[in-house]
């Protein structure tokens, strides 16, 4: 290939990652929901006519993101080309088919392109996108139901807009089954407007460059991601290694367990001894726990190549049936980002002899999502009902050269919603909301601090909680003798303790307070320099009783 063909190709994707950061921003400036317009969770991504990822936008979540790669394959299987017309838009929200539970859903448009004036319009790719919304019905957002058709509306893989005329009776559905009618369906139209971006983008690009449709650059992406992947599995040592991590669980702990091996140029990632599937909605469908396993294998092993359908391909992941990483339908898995989360963490500890210099300690991981149901606990405003969801999270893990970060969305990358934003759309005041000191595990390298966190309801009302939190019972572990990060802890304001999953009232006049965990510690405390400790005591970030306790060589 000449060179003045590659720089021309490498404009190209340079475009083209243009066009879905820009799809993406459409998303996140015309969605009503907080989740999406606040916080990022969102996905969105172009597609080949095959229904393979050709670029994600690096804005979202990689839970998202690598599920509704392969989630496009099945609205391709289904419909075909001849199952689609221009004008045409597809959504699902299948926990199976989708990205993993109901709240997510997933919009899926069909590019079409006349190759002249007078031919027919030519199916040449799809551009795909994912968000959260506030609600789906059921029981609303939570871990309670017992089975999935408990947890909401179920959308089959289905035309959302056919033939440029929308669905009303799908809207219908949903306007009559959900709490947040308005804001439910104004996100579905988001997502529809987020795709039409990319779409015309798209078209301009094409025009610009000369390309009748995108099988040229595809492969271009496709054969130098793949190859490159390939190449940084089979440069790792062979042997396999396995690690096992035990979380809270909800009616009883939870064991995950992987085993990675590299051979040839595919890295494997097994699940085997994994614990069994739970009552409630911690379960996890297989294609949310690929989504997070490949991420995590790709942070490691090829973090700089393209996330697409080529650089993917290299990673087998399998995970027993009916284990709770690979729940079989009809289990609830409203809440499985729960242990969803915290499959990085697991895969990146098998890795950690092929990677000494970048494998971190146990991160806090799991978000700690506050879904939460205001209504009038006085007769005047009784009837005035709000649903809300804000996202929150706790430590990372201190890494072999750096500290973790302190409450920073590892690996969801979301944001956390500003106290202003999330008081503004609601009868919520945030009263504190700091960083917890002495959560961070000593090490050579300490853990990332999780937060406090203190609400409560405005007079005359009150709320409940759908609670959805991990790392209470077993907090993020230190590695190579750091210690262990701290664990969660929920309150009220008078020190009752309350479940960390379940549904539970908050009366008027409570407030809710909220201690997130943090991250493991990585090395040895006695090998952490005294200017650091002293600095971190300075700052608040440790107390200096558990300085002098975990660092006792820096007061020598």
């Amino acid at each position: 290939m000449s060179t003045n063909i590659k720089v021309r190709e490498q404009i190209m994707w340079n475009r083209l990652i243009s066009v879905v950061e820009e799809q993406a921003a459409t998303l996140i400036r015309t969605a009503f929901c907080t989740s999406v317009r606040e916080a990022g969770d969102l996905s969105a991504g172009v597609f080949d006519a095959q229904g393979r990822m050709i670029a994600q936008a690096v804005t979202g979540t990689p839970g998202h993101v690598n599920s509704m790669a392969e989630s496009v394959g099945h609205f391709v299987a289904k419909f075909g080309e001849n199952g689609l017309v221009p004008g045409d838009v597809l959504v699902t929200n299948d926990p199976w088919m989708g990205t993993g539970h109901l709240h997510d859903i997933t919009m899926v448009t069909p590019v079409y392109r006349k190759p002249s004036a007078e031919a027919a319009p030519r199916l040449i790719g799809f551009f795909a996108s994912t968000a959260h919304v506030v609600d789906i019905g059921g029981r609303g957002f939570g871990p309670d139901a017992g089975d999935v058709y408990e947890e909401g509306i179920r959308i089959p893989l289905m035309k959302f807009y056919k033939g440029g005329e929308l669905n009303e009776d799908l809207v219908e559905i949903l306007r009559n089954n959900v709490r947040e009618r308005d804001q439910v369906v104004g996100d579905f139209h988001s997502l529809v407007a987020c795709n039409d971006t990319g779409r015309r983008r798209l078209e301009a690009m094409l025009d610009e460059f000369g390309l009748p449709d995108l099988t040229e650059l595809a492969a271009f992406i496709f054969e130098h991601s793949e190859r490159a992947t390939r190449e940084y599995i089979a440069a790792l040592p062979q042997g396999k290694h396995s690690y096992e991590m035990r979380v809270d669980g909800y009616e009883s702990p939870i064991d995950l367990r992987v085993t990675v091996q590299p051979q040839g140029g595919t890295m494997y990632a097994d699940f085997a001894g994994t614990s069994g599937t739970s009552r409630y909605g911690i379960n996890v469908p297989l294609t949310y726990t690929k989504a997070y396993a490949c991420y995590a294998l790709k942070c490691a092993i090829a973090p700089e190549i393209p996330n697409n359908w080529a650089s993917l391909r290299p990673f087998e992941i399998t995970a027993p049936a009916g284990c709770i990483l690979n729940a079989p339908f009809p289990a609830p898995v409203a809440v499985r980002h729960v242990l969803g989360h915290l499959i990085p963490d697991v895969v990146l500890g098998a890795l950690q002899s092929y990677r000494p210099d970048l494998i971190p300690a146990e991160g806090a991981s799991a978000l700690w999502n506050l879904q939460m149901r205001f209504q009038g606990a006085r007769e005047h405003n009784r009837e005035s009902r709000h649903e809300m969801l804000i996202f929150n999270t706790g430590g990372t893990g201190a890494r072999p050269n750096s500290d973790g970060l302190s409450t920073t969305a590892f690996p969801s990358g979301v944001h956390t919603m500003s106290s202003e934003v999330t008081e503004s759309i609601g009868p919520i005041v945030v009263w504190r909301k700091e960083l917890l000191p002495d959560s961070g595990g000593a090490g050579r390298w300490r853990g990332g601090l999780g937060q406090r966190i203190e609400i409560g309801a405005h007079e005359g009302y009150q709320f409940t909680l759908n609670a959805m939190f991990d790392r209470v019972a077993f907090p993020a572990r230190g590695h190579h003798g750091g210690s262990n990060g701290g664990a969660g802890k929920v309150a009220l304001d008078d020190g009752t303790a309350l479940r960390a999953k379940g549904s539970q009232l908050i009366a008027e006049g409570q407030r809710l307070v909220l201690d997130l965990p943090g991250g493991g510690g990585f090395g040895e405390p006695a090998e952490r320099p005294a200017e650091l400790v002293k600095r971190d005591v300075h700052y608040g970030y440790i107390s200096e009783a558990e300085a002098r306790r975990d660092y006792p060589h820096a007061f020598d």
